[in-house]
Order: structure tokens, then sequence, then C-alpha cells
């Protein structure tokens, strides 16, 4: 299982969403602006890493309703 980000969910969102309406405002300089994309991709993947292992949890818990379900049809 891959390891949990060092932040939650909601704050890496929420940053990045502060982050994305900072570049599109603009009047940041070259370097602030490059900072800003960097920090919004590392957030994007710390998003990303939540969002697949919430859909890991999914499978496998609905794995094992299914893999419940046939054990009781079989009985």
């Amino acid at each position: 299982m891959p390891e949990t980000p060092d932040i939650p969910y909601e704050q890496a969102r929420d940053e990045l969403i502060a982050v994305v309406q900072k570049l599109e405002t603009g009047g940041t300089s070259l370097d602030e602006s490059l900072a800003l994309w960097e920090r919004g991709e590392h957030l994007a993947a710390v998003c990303q890493e939540w969002l697949d292992g919430a859909r890991e949890r999914l499978a496998r818990a609905s794995g094992e309703v299914q893999a419940q379900d046939a054990e009781s049809d079989e009985t």
C-alpha cells in the first residue's frame, strides 16, 4: 500500500486552489510564478495519491463484499 502523504487531502486541495487563483490573478514575478507552479504540481500529486488510495480502499472493500456474497450464494 502506498505511503500516506504528509498533509491531509483537504489541506492540499485548498492550498492548490489558492495557488491556482494566485497564478490566474497574475502580478507575480517569474520566479514567484515558477515557485507557485512547482508547489501546485506537488499539491496536485498529493491529492492524486489520496484519491488513488481511496479508490484502492473502495475496490478492496467492494471485493470483500463480493467475495462474501459469493460465499453466501454457495451455501
